[in-house]
């Protein structure tokens, strides 16, 4: 069996702040146990794919395509990237690459007048 030569991943997050309502990038993240927290934020990570317009998708980011608005979210069961459709959340379907430069990213779900 040959093995793949080892080549590192970046790991990207944004973080919204909700008592600033803001959606930022940061500049360090706190690791404990190998777990990563920022105090007083949601940290949202980078899927590692881009939009039609080669904007990174998110976590958490809405996209849009025609009328209707998908939201970005990782299906633990799947250990992938789905999207859930906002209008009827049981339908929903994996996020793959080649689809997701056919999508438009419209803000993130936090930066949306949504609940």
């Amino acid at each position: 069996m040959k093995i793949l030569p080892f080549q590192q991943r970046v790991f990207k997050f944004k973080a919204w702040n909700a008592e600033a309502r803001l959606l930022m990038k940061l500049n360090a993240i706190d690791c404990y146990r190998g777990e990563l927290k920022k105090e007083g934020h949601v940290l949202l990570q980078f899927t590692g794919l881009h939009d039609k317009n080669e904007e990174e998708i998110y976590e958490m980011d809405i996209l849009l395509k025609g009328k209707e608005r998908w939201l970005v979210q990782w299906k633990e069961e799947e250990s992938s990237w789905f999207i859930f459709m906002l209008e009827q959340p049981t339908q929903f379907k994996r996020l793959e690459k080649k689809e997701a430069a056919q999508w438009l990213r419209l803000c993130s779900f936090f930066e949306g007048s949504y609940p």
